[in-house]
């Protein structure tokens, strides 16, 4: 898997996180104060990048948690297979995939693309 550990602590709004196995976008981080026997704890408030749902935690700031790899990359739009699925090629590696892009999008063939690649998984952005 193409994640990495770090303190919860270390986190900030705007990076992605793993909430449930999912890699989210952090919306907001906040900390309480450390009780009299315990640390200070903080809650986490994400959403999937993937899947776009809502998700939350919250964890000692010096717990661990997995952070993934999640890429910004560029494509090439190929062909369009339909109206919710264009062939896209990579502009690093080359390599060409289908993808599911957002229904109110529009997209040509040789329109250049973002998409965000991590987990095994790709998502077309919006710029």
């Amino acid at each position: 898997m193409s994640t990495e550990q770090k303190q919860v602590r270390d986190l900030d709004e705007g990076r992605y996180v793993m909430i449930d196995d999912e890699p989210c976008v952090i919306n907001s981080y906040s900390t309480s104060k450390p009780g009299k026997h315990g640390s200070a704890k903080a809650r986490v408030e994400g959403r999937g990048v993937f899947d776009d749902q809502k998700r939350s935690f919250s964890q000692p700031v010096d717990a661990k948690v997995r952070v993934p790899i999640i890429e910004r990359k560029q494509g090439q739009v190929v062909s369009k297979t339909s109206d919710t699925v264009v062939q896209v090629m990579d502009l690093d590696s080359y390599e060409t995939f289908d993808m599911e892009i957002p229904e109110d999008m529009e997209v040509e063939a040789d329109d250049n693309i973002t998409f965000l690649e991590g987990m095994g998984q790709r998502r077309v952005v919006e710029e």
